[in-house]
């Protein structure tokens, strides 16, 4: 049984070569690189020693073909990824611009990416906890109420949900998408945005009245609040619990950061570590991922991790 599960989008990336390269112009590309908010999730957890298992399509194609091997290589579930033999693998397209911004261009709708069923439910006995991404939600409504599904299943059946709400801007095409992340928000366990969604899906102009609205939810454990370059914080219900910067690192690509920061972060949750080591095993795997280009293609391992640990002490 996977202790930790999720279910969403599984694509390619094809990233501009250079920067401030617009995506309406003829320009170079690399790719494909295994991608996805789920994939790079999911794929952190199994590297980090866990058991997982993602949910989710692709086509019987060389882009399919690139995600599987790189996913069950590393040691992921893909049973219950379905194959299409019919329409292709799902892609994104992206830009990076000098002032760090990205621009993506998704094909994800109408492809495998959000055609996966929801599992029977003996599928998602045991787990610990059951991720959403808010991204995939977003996609493809019909999809996103499958994930609702399937996470009330996993959840009636013990496992714990944490959220990550991943805007995408240029995914949110439904207005009905805010109903399925209201009914992820009033499960969920452990919330992880970044400041801004925080703040948008509250209501509020400041941290501390929004970490109060969350709150109110009596089924919210913990909200871990990533800020990009200046850290994170952890609140609990008794307030602020521990803030902590970041490890030193060149970056080279920041995609998959908050993805690979999540799995960490959760996986130490399960270890039984204290919020301060989870988050410092978190750091760590998104130190990682920063760090090569490509959203799965930071060196990221046990060890790995470890050794960035003990070579930075951040207090």
């Amino acid at each position: 049984m996977a202790e930790i599960i999720t279910m969403g989008e599984i694509i390619v990336e094809i990233m501009r070569a250079n920067v401030d390269e617009p995506l309406d112009r003829a320009g170079t590309f690399r790719g494909p690189f295994p991608s996805g908010a789920p994939a790079i999730f999911i794929d952190t957890v199994a590297r980090l020693g866990h058991d997982a298992k993602i949910i989710g399509g692709v086509g019987d194609d060389d882009f399919g073909k690139c995600l599987l091997t790189r996913l069950s290589g590393d040691g992921v579930d893909v049973s219950d990824v379905i194959k299409n033999d019919r329409i292709s693998t799902g892609c994104a397209f992206v830009t990076y611009f000098e002032d760090g911004s990205r621009k993506f261009i998704f094909h994800i709708g109408n492809t495998p990416a959000v055609l996966a069923p929801s599992p029977a439910p003996e599928k998602l006995a045991g787990a610990k906890f059951f991720h959403i991404m808010g991204c995939s939600m977003m996609a493809d409504l019909a999809f996103g109420r499958r994930i609702v599904d399937s996470m009330i299943c996993a959840n009636e059946q013990g496992a714990k949900v944490s959220f990550d709400p991943n805007i995408r801007p240029e995914l949110m095409k439904d207005p009905e998408a805010m109903d399925l992340v209201a009914a992820v928000m009033k499960r969920m366990n452990v919330y992880m945005p970044g400041v801004g969604e925080l703040l948008q899906f509250a209501g509020c102009d400041n941290v501390e009245d929004a970490v109060k609205h969350y709150f109110e939810n009596p089924n919210l454990e913990l909200i871990v609040l990533k800020d990009g370059s200046r850290g994170c914080h952890i609140y609990d219900r008794t307030g602020k619990v521990f803030s902590f910067g970041v490890y030193k690192a060149k970056p080279v690509d920041a995609t998959g950061a908050g993805d690979s920061f999540d799995a960490a972060f959760l996986c130490g949750l399960i270890e039984g570590k204290s919020i301060e080591d989870a988050t410092k095993l978190a750091t760590a795997a998104a130190t990682l991922n920063i760090a090569a280009f490509g959203p799965m293609e930071g060196k990221i391992s046990r060890e790995n991790c470890e050794a960035i640990i003990a070579e930075n002490n951040i207090q």
